[in-house]
């Protein structure tokens, strides 16, 4: 029946994949997200060090690092819906049993390995594992705008959930989440496919001859072109360390101020509502910037869109300590734009560079595996600036070293060099 519905609508079934990547990283990335508006109420009812309550949002990330690869090669051999069913149901299950928490272990094994799981795989690891095949000539764009569904969905769920937090605490905004995940995304995950092929179409809901006709992406290195990329093949090159080094800093940067931003504003003197409306407004913002850079990067290449996200992060992170000295609602919106209209950019060429550089019929076990890298940067960046923070009762040193990251992440992405392999852009 979907074969048959695709086939009537060869070019938009594309977009209809869009759509249902935009619901769920709507869901799946803002329950990881709605971390940060619980850390404070955990930290209030248990008392425990920051560093070991934010471990928790760590550890998930690391085990994620470790699945990441099986990830891949299980999107490789059942596809996107087995991926994505069991990221949801992970996801609920995590949310659920978070409510029963009374000791450190059960946060770790609640909202880090159920929840941090659940999210890789339902959100930008789990998405970019397919996606990608579906475009060629609008890659950029269309995971952009599927990628935008994060910011789309925190504009409702954050607020929400702290809404929940102020009236009913944090367990119930936790029980939310999971009813939301369940009856949204199950329903919906029954229409994803691997490629485009699946389903007798080809990429852009193009024919061959236009397909070929209408492609901007020229193949600058023919022979790197025409390998048959296995993961084994991949691990070999200097280009797939460069992207793993270059991964590794962008989400070292972006979860070290994901998961520590409320609760530093509302240290500096900023009110709860105030923060948890800077980190939905973050994301917010985030939608035109993955959109707009997205395109962008179909026209003028994966490099300099990957750097000026970058850049992003380290603008946020000179203005979040400047905040310190001067909190001002000035200073708080530059933050929060910088943050969402550049560094969220990044998300739209993340899985692009890999899939234009490893090419080929096994690119989910090759990009599973560059996640394992981007994973543990999103794991040691706010484990990290959680030990840091209490070793100084400061955020300053591990803001400067996340700011750096970033910076070394930018450098990371021109070694890589996917410009080499295909060139990206008309004329």
């Amino acid at each position: 029946m979907i074969a048959a519905f695709a086939r009537r609508l060869p070019f938009f079934y594309g977009w209809v994949v869009v759509a249902v990547v935009f619901v769920t990283m709507a869901v799946g990335v803002n329950a990881r997200t709605a971390f940060s508006l619980l850390f404070p109420p955990i930290l209030d009812e248990f008392h425990w060090n920051r560093g070991a309550t934010a471990g928790a949002f760590s550890f998930g990330f690391l085990v994620s690092a470790i699945l990441s690869p099986a990830l891949g090669r299980l999107m490789d051999r059942k596809g996107p819906v087995w991926v994505m069913e069991i990221g949801t149901v992970m996801l609920a299950a995590g949310m659920v049993l978070a409510t029963f928490t009374t000791q450190p272990w059960h946060l770790y094994a609640t909202l880090g390995v159920l929840v941090g799981g659940a999210s890789v795989a339902t959100g930008y690891t789990g998405q970019a594992l397919y996606l990608p095949n579906w475009f060629v000539r609008n890659r950029g764009l269309a995971i952009s705008i599927a990628y935008a569904g994060a910011g789309g969905g925190s504009i409702l769920l954050l607020p929400y959930v702290q809404h929940l937090i102020a009236a009913t605490g944090w367990r119930s905004a936790c029980l939310a989440i999971a009813g939301i995940a369940l009856v949204l995304l199950v329903p919906l995950n029954l229409l994803l496919r691997r490629r485009p092929q699946d389903l007798g179409l080809t990429p852009d809901g193009d024919t061959a001859a236009v397909a070929l006709s209408r492609r901007n992406v020229t193949i600058v290195d023919p022979a790197w072109a025409a390998i048959d990329w296995t993961l084994a093949r991949a691990l070999r090159t200097t280009r797939f360390w460069w992207i793993a080094l270059a991964s590794f800093g962008a989400l070292f940067a972006w979860y070290a101020v994901q998961v520590h931003q409320t609760k530093y504003l509302i240290e500096i003197g900023f009110s709860a509502d105030t923060a948890a409306w800077a980190l939905g407004v973050v994301s917010l913002a985030g939608i035109p910037g993955q959109i707009g850079m997205g395109a962008i990067s179909d026209r003028i290449g994966r490099e300099p869109v990957w750097a000026a996200g970058c850049f992003g992060f380290t603008i946020t992170y000179a203005l979040l300590i400047a905040l310190g000295y001067w909190p001002s609602t000035t200073l708080l919106w530059l933050m929060v734009l910088a943050q969402g209209t550049l560094g969220y950019g990044i998300t739209s060429v993340l899985s692009a560079v890999t899939a234009e550089i490893f090419e080929g019929k096994h690119f989910g076990a090759i990009f599973g595996t560059v996640m394992l890298g981007a994973i543990s940067g999103g794991a040691a960046g706010p484990l990290l600036v959680g030990i840091l923070h209490d070793q100084t009762n400061s955020d300053t040193t591990g803001f400067l070293i996340a700011g750096a990251a970033s910076l070394i992440s930018a450098a990371a992405i021109y070694m890589a060099a996917p410009r080499k392999v295909r060139r990206v852009g008309i004329g």
